[in-house]
């Protein structure tokens, strides 16, 4: 009776009004003669939920416990709510690090050149149905392709997390199989293992699959088991990686002696992140035979509704940081542009009065033979662009250079050829307008969407020397097979009554799935009148464009009007195509109209160009940067306070901008000292001595 006395005083919390039920302390059973142990700790803890879990059931039938039985019932019971809580805060923690430590793992395997599943030579069937011998590198989740067993000759990196693998018959010798995507999208990754934005050049592959050829079949079902594997450790790993994301979404306090994480949250999400954007994205790389503008016209049908907006990864953007890499450049299509009519009329101009005055106060300083690079020029002489902007004039018929590609003899190419650079001349200004000189660092970038091929041609240039005046570009489309390298060096005469803008360089043609490579020249710009007489602008000298492979070359001559010369002999050219020694054609007409081509033995004469009415509407719709997306030195951004200025015909304010860049330009010369200024996008080749874009491979 003592004994119950103290059993009552410690488990009751309110007056007793009957005896307490006496339950054995060892077993408790319910109606359907299942026993309980119950022991001291949690196991107490939860026999007694489950016994009450089960009488909470049993109606008007069950014998109910006490008052005093009850209440401390729901005491063990959120006792037993906080215990089971902090069990899954454990568990989750271990699960987040878990998966975090294996992330960790296949992301240092991934980036590790010693981890390789498989390396050899294998055939790639092309777009052309060629097949070409590349160096594979299977890795966990990815294979990489090379063109030797060197690193640095990167081609492309397929994700293997997108791709279905199956076997494909061949009635040739070797083993054939086969990567696709199942919904027929684009297999590859947007960079290289080291960041490479272009892969190096190669004849154009497939955008959604990939078929290879081993040399034998034991070989290739050796293939085919590695990326059995391969593809297993994608999966793993695009678990790992969203169960790393939603663990730390959830992440709570928990106790933090519970095997520690090796990696911190932060470098956690830098790699991944990282990773993530340049593997798991699912984006064309520059080689691939997808173009940009397939993959982001994609992207936009689910992302945005901006229309006709194109978005790339800068070209500009070497940062390692995550923030940046997430940001895409868009491009909006150009407002529309101004082309004036043919003729010598839309050539020439008339200079107003009060701008006189300042054209002798020019002349007064030079001297004839003088070269014109560091005379400062009037604002109301000035066509509100760039130097860079201009040399763009020449790829909105780029389509046609696609066309040349895919003709089937040299002769027909180089008409393509040449009929692509006659397209370049009839957009001029209106009178007698020069370009901006580009400040040093200056860059500008565009592209044009082909609609036919449905692939993006890339234009991007920079100001890489200022005295002498130096201007590199690159041109690419590689879905269409073409890409284009060059540099001008810009140089101005003064001979008394006219000068000279002297266009001292050349560009470089190649196609990509030939392996020929076409040499251009062009012409001069001559402006006469500026002492005397009706101030006009003409196109001048002989140009070249050449392929040692082929032995073809067209040969062109730019001729000045005569003194005394009539209206039809304004804008002449005359020239000819020749495969060796021997002439094949004959060209005539004028640069700004009509050029006929005559053939020499069947004397067959055709229209090589005409910028008729209905050619100009089949320019292609040029497309730039988004203002608010230009860097600092970037042309339209540069010059957008001088360009407003000359759009309101306010040449005060145009000069005063101008002199604005020219100083800053000076000031940052002065801390340069002696310096060698290094040029973001290109490099000059210490054999060839030509300016040379740094990420074409």
């Amino acid at each position: 009776m003592k004994e119950e006395s103290v059993f009552y005083q410690k488990f009751s919390l309110c007056p007793m009004v009957t005896p307490p039920l006496k339950v054995d302390p060892h077993l408790l059973s319910d109606g359907d003669n299942e026993i309980y142990p119950l022991s001291p700790g949690k196991n107490t803890l939860l026999s007694l939920t489950l016994w009450s879990l089960r009488h909470s059931h049993l109606g008007s039938e069950k014998k109910t416990l006490p008052c005093p039985f009850h209440e401390q019932l729901g005491h063990l019971k959120e006792q037993l709510g906080q215990h089971l809580f902090a069990l899954l805060q454990v568990q989750k923690k271990n699960y987040r690090q878990e998966k975090k430590r294996a992330a960790k793992e296949l992301f240092r395997a991934l980036k590790d050149p010693s981890v390789v599943i498989m390396s050899d030579w294998l055939k790639i069937r092309g777009t052309l149905k060629s097949w070409t011998k590349l160096w594979c590198v299977l890795k966990p989740g990815v294979l990489l392709i090379y063109k030797s067993p060197k690193v640095d000759h990167w081609v492309g990196t397929i994700l293997l997390s997108t791709c279905k693998l199956i076997e494909r018959p061949s009635k040739k010798d070797g083993f054939c199989f086969k990567l696709y995507h199942p919904l027929d999208q684009s297999i590859w990754a947007v960079k290289g293992p080291k960041g490479e934005n272009v892969g190096s050049i190669t004849q154009p592959l497939p955008s959604s699959h990939l078929i290879f050829r081993a040399v034998s079949e034991l070989d290739g079902r050796c293939w085919m088991d590695a990326l059995e594997l391969a593809l297993s450790c994608s999966s793993l790993y695009k678990l790992t990686s969203k169960a790393g994301r939603d663990g730390e979404q959830s992440s709570s306090s928990a106790s933090s002696n519970l095997h520690p994480s090796p990696l911190t949250e932060h470098e956690l999400a830098q790699a991944e992140g990282r990773w993530l954007h340049s593997i798991l994205v699912m984006e064309t790389d520059r080689y691939s035979d997808k173009s940009e503008v397939e993959v982001h016209e994609e992207s936009d049908n689910v992302a945005n509704e901006n229309g006709h907006r194109l978005s790339e990864e800068s070209d500009m953007d070497q940062s390692d940081d995550l923030s940046p890499a997430l940001k895409a450049t868009s491009y909006v299509e150009q407002s529309q542009e101004e082309i004036v009519e043919a003729g010598e009329a839309a050539q020439t101009e008339a200079v107003s009065e009060e701008n006189k005055g300042l054209m002798w106060t020019l002349l007064k300083q030079l001297r004839p033979g003088m070269d014109l690079s560091k005379v400062v020029l009037p604002t109301f002489i000035l066509e509100p662009r760039s130097f860079l902007d201009k040399l763009s004039d020449n790829y909105y018929h780029a389509n046609l250079l696609s066309e040349a590609v895919k003709e089937k003899d040299a002769y027909s190419r180089l008409k393509k050829i040449l009929r692509w650079y006659m397209s370049g001349f009839y957009k001029k200004p209106k009178g007698l307008k020069k370009p901006y000189n580009p400040v040093l660092g200056e860059t500008f970038r565009c592209c044009w969407h082909h609609p036919e091929t449905n692939s993006c041609t890339f234009y991007i240039a920079e100001q890489v020397s200022h005295h002498p005046p130096i201007s590199a570009f690159y041109v690419c489309n590689k879905k269409d097979g073409f890409c284009i390298n060059g540099s001008i060096l810009a140089k101005s005469k003064f001979y008394g009554n006219s000068l000279s803008a002297i266009l001292d360089g050349k560009a470089k043609l190649v196609f990509l799935t030939r392996d020929e490579e076409y040499v251009i020249t062009m012409p001069y710009a001559n402006c006469k009148g500026i002492l005397y007489g009706t101030m006009t602008l003409e196109l001048g000298g002989k140009i070249a464009i050449s392929c040692v492979k082929t032995k073809c070359v067209a040969e062109l001559e730019f001729k000045l009007k005569p003194f005394l010369g009539t209206m039809g002999q304004v804008n002449q050219i005359s020239g000819k195509i020749c495969h060796g020694e021997e002439v094949l054609a004959t060209v005539d007409g004028h640069w700004d109209r009509e050029v006929y081509l005559t053939e020499c033995i069947s004397g067959q004469r055709e229209v090589l160009w005409n910028p008729s009415p209905e050619m100009r509407k089949q320019r292609l719709k040029r497309r730039v940067v988004q203002l608010e997306q230009q860097g600092q030195f970037e042309s339209e951004r540069l010059w957008r306070h001088v360009t407003s200025a000359i759009l309101r015909q306010d040449q005060n304010r145009a000069t005063q901008e101008k002199f604005l860049l020219e100083e800053a330009q000076r000031k940052e010369a002065r801390e340069r000292g002696g310096r060698l200024w290094c040029p973001r996008l290109f490099t000059l080749d210490s054999i060839t001595n030509e300016w040379v874009y740094k990420y074409t491979e």
